[in-house]
C-alpha cells in the first residue's frame, strides 16, 4: 500500500482444507466467496503467522519490487504459492483487491492495527495524493 513510499500488510494465507491437491490449486469463486463451501470443505484464510523471518523478507522484497515494475500506486494484492520445500511462485498483482471489511486485504490491514475506516481513509488520501506522471504531459 502506498504511492512513494510503501507498507506491506501482514502475509495473508488461504488453507485450502479438504480439497484435493488438485482442486485446491485455482482459488475458484466458491473457494473465494461461497461461504457454504468454503465451511463444507474447511477453506479459511488468516494471518501466515508460520513463515520464517527469510521467507517474509524474500515476500516483501518481491511484493515492492512487483508493485514498483508495474507502476501500481494506492494498493494491491500480490499473489503467491509456496511449494513445500519453499520455492516462491508469483501467480499475479491485484491492482484492484476487494477491499470488503470481510475480505482478505481489509482483514490483513486490521491484522496490522488499521482498523476499517482509518484503511479506506488510508486508501482514500493515497488516490488523492498521487501524481500521474502522464499529468505532466496532458496537464
Amino acid at each position: 500500500m502506498g504511492n512513494d513510499r510503501l507498507t506491506r500488510l501482514p502475509v495473508w494465507e488461504m488453507k485450502f482444507g479438504s480439497l484435493s491437491e488438485t482442486s485446491a490449486g485455482i482459488a475458484t469463486r466458491r473457494v473465494k466467496w461461497d461461504k457454504k463451501y468454503q465451511k463444507k470443505h474447511g477453506i479459511d484464510t488468516y494471518e501466515a503467522k508460520d513463515l520464517s523471518p527469510a521467507v517474509l523478507a524474500r515476500l516483501d522484497k518481491l511484493s515492492r519490487r512487483i508493485y514498483r515494475c508495474l507502476g501500481l500506486s494506492g494498493c494491491a494484492r500480490i499473489d503467491y504459492r509456496m511449494s513445500g520445500d519453499g520455492q516462491i511462485y508469483v501467480i499475479e498483482a491485484n491492482p484492484n483487491p476487494n477491499l470488503a471489511a470481510d475480505e482478505d486485504f481489509a482483514q490483513s490491514a486490521q491484522a496490522s492495527g488499521v482498523a476499517y475506516p482509518e484503511l479506506l481513509e488510508k486508501l482514500l488520501a493515497l488516490g488523492a495524493a498521487y501524481q500521474a506522471e502522464w499529468r505532466a504531459y496532458y496537464g
